[in-house]
């Protein structure tokens, strides 16, 4: 009996990671419909304990990047054993892996690898990674389904992991430690200006998110209450110029004040106080914009 035990302990475990029952749903599906229902149902068919969440069903059709960003942006806040299933595959059906990753810290993500993980990998690092093997590891009677992996492979995979039902060598064949890259502008430092990328909207509030990190911007000498010299490129096109005061808070300007702080990721962004800097000066996100910042 106490072999038993034992030999279980271990096909549950791998590198000292082990499930714990917590499965994350993020998709580009929306909820108009039964689509992220019809994932969710499929995971509690394989197991009615697990604990289910969400990242977000609201990433923009075939945003891969936002998928990506969201991802980075939730991951690191969950406890090891999580697994995350992320579905945002415009190339579905197509010959991309659909793989597991399992990152240094422990977290497992089920996901097309086709840039979803890009910021993942940098950042959790990568462990180990695996092809889900769509014969095992796949909804029963689905084989005639081509175009809802995310129901029939992913969420079902995903489920069978965090039940325990299977283990993470059961995923399928281990893989190289490298994933699909997406590119994008990393913040850097260079004779007095630091340029970096804008990857994403705090779209609830227009807020302007950069991949500026506190201690790049720590090169530029300033502290609250300093100006910040900023300008924003569409491309190769001025979109904005301006300085800025540095905040720790919306309130130390009056509303509809133009101010720069550090985000909750302590990431350097823009905002209005009760406005959108986005809205106001026709700021988005992507690969195509870039922020520098200089005294």
């Amino acid at each position: 009996m106490k072999l038993r035990l034992l030999l279980f302990l271990c096909a549950v475990t791998f590198n000292g990671f082990s499930q714990n029952n917590v499965l994350v749903f993020q998709s580009d599906f929306g909820l108009k419909d039964g689509a992220v229902s019809a994932m969710k149902g499929v995971a509690m068919g394989v197991s009615t304990d697990l604990k289910i969440f969400d990242v977000t069903h609201e990433i923009p059709a075939f945003n891969i990047w936002e998928a990506a960003y969201r991802l980075s942006q939730t991951a690191q806040y969950y406890p090891a054993g999580t697994v995350f299933v992320s579905v945002c595959d415009p190339g579905v059906g197509t010959a991309r892996h659909s793989v597991v990753l399992l990152t240094k810290s422990g977290h497992y993500f089920v996901t097309p690898d086709n840039g979803t993980l890009t910021l993942i990998a940098e950042q959790l690092g990568i462990q180990e990674i695996r092809e889900i093997d769509e014969v095992k590891n796949r909804r029963q009677n689905s084989n005639e389904s081509y175009t809802f992996h995310g129901r029939d492979v992913y969420a079902f995979t995903g489920a069978r992991l965090a039940s325990k039902t299977i283990t993470f060598e059961e995923v399928g064949p281990k893989l190289p430690n490298e994933v699909v890259k997406l590119d994008y502008q990393k913040p850097v430092f260079e004779k007095g200006i630091i340029k970096g990328g804008i990857p994403i909207l705090d779209i609830q509030y227009g807020n302007v998110w950069t991949n500026i990190d506190k201690k790049t911007f720590a090169n530029l000498g300033l502290k609250p209450g300093d100006l910040v010299k900023i300008q924003i490129f569409n491309g190769t096109k001025k979109a904005y110029e301006g300085k800025l005061k540095l905040v720790n808070t919306f309130g130390e300007v009056a509303i509809g004040t133009d101010v720069a702080y550090f985000n909750s990721l302590l990431n350097f962004s823009l905002a209005v106080n009760q406005g959108s800097f986005s809205d106001k000066h026709k700021i988005y996100s992507g690969a195509d914009w870039s922020i520098l910042l200089s005294k």
